[in-house]
């Protein structure tokens, strides 16, 4: 009978962090470039009474065994890399990737981190940077007497100076053999693990690429009505998860009584 309250207790847990899982995603709906999370989950260790292919009573193999589960437990989350909906926004700096890649960004220590989210601007040197200051690597400086620039969609950056048309440089994408692999930093940002692989470099529109629009950004790819279906889900599992236990402790109350 104690056996049915853990595996129900588990199961409470479970939900507890699909809920907790479910909840973030929702926050983040307007996140940019946010991709969503999806938990994964596995049933726990059983007690095998007696396995399937044992011989029987009478010395005939059994086709069924007896097996009782102990519950479940969260795998892990994996991040799903779909795109979201790309948004115009009229500004020069702001870039969103069509297909796949990530952003590389450095901080003045030299740490590494990657990014989809494309919400640029010029700091004071004129570097293209992101919106906390982080540098896009290869380093790409617009001149203070440029009179507009522009970013084609393979990453060439050129502005115009008295009617000239001047190379600044070339933006780089990033891919992974595991994107799901990397590690969450937060603020849009991603670091590198054993579990995503080394970093392959390329330009946008190179083979497996995606390529730059320029003037939008990439929207979360969160589906609202999705998360809410697994909101109600995960709430009515719960419900039921506790109602187990419930009956358990009711159960235990009547072989109580019967043994006064």
């Amino acid at each position: 009978m104690l056996k049915a309250f853990y595996s129900s207790a588990t199961g409470m847990r479970a939900q507890e962090l699909l809920i907790d899982n479910t909840a973030n995603n929702l926050a983040n709906v307007n996140t940019t470039a946010f991709k969503r999370s999806h938990i994964n989950f596995a049933d726990l260790m059983y007690e095998i009474q007696r396995a399937p292919g044992a011989l029987s009573a009478t010395g005939q193999v059994a086709p069924i065994g007896t097996q009782i589960g102990n519950g479940t437990r969260a795998v892990g989350t994996t991040k799903v890399n779909t795109m979201g909906v790309l948004t115009e926004t009229g500004i020069d700096t702001h870039l969103a990737i069509e297909g796949d890649g990530f952003f590389k960004v450095t901080f003045p220590n030299g740490d590494i981190r990657y990014t989809r989210d494309g919400t640029f601007g010029l700091n004071d040197q004129r570097q293209l940077v992101t919106a906390d200051g982080l540098t896009v690597e290869p380093a790409i400086t617009i001149p203070i007497e440029a009179e507009s620039f522009t970013i084609s969609p393979d990453g060439a950056v050129s502005f115009l100076q008295n009617g000239t048309s001047t190379i600044a440089g070339q933006i780089q994408l990033f891919r992974f053999p595991n994107p799901a692999g990397l590690e969450n930093k937060g603020n849009n940002l991603y670091a590198l693990t054993g579990a995503s692989g080394a970093e392959l470099a390329g330009n946008p529109r190179d083979l497996g690429f995606g390529s730059l629009r320029q003037r939008f950004v990439e929207g979360s790819n969160v589906e609202v009505v999705s998360e809410l279906v697994s909101l109600i889900t995960a709430q009515r599992a719960y419900e039921i998860n506790s109602r187990a236990i419930r009956a358990g402790d009711e159960m235990l109350s009547n072989t109580g009584q019967l043994v006064r």
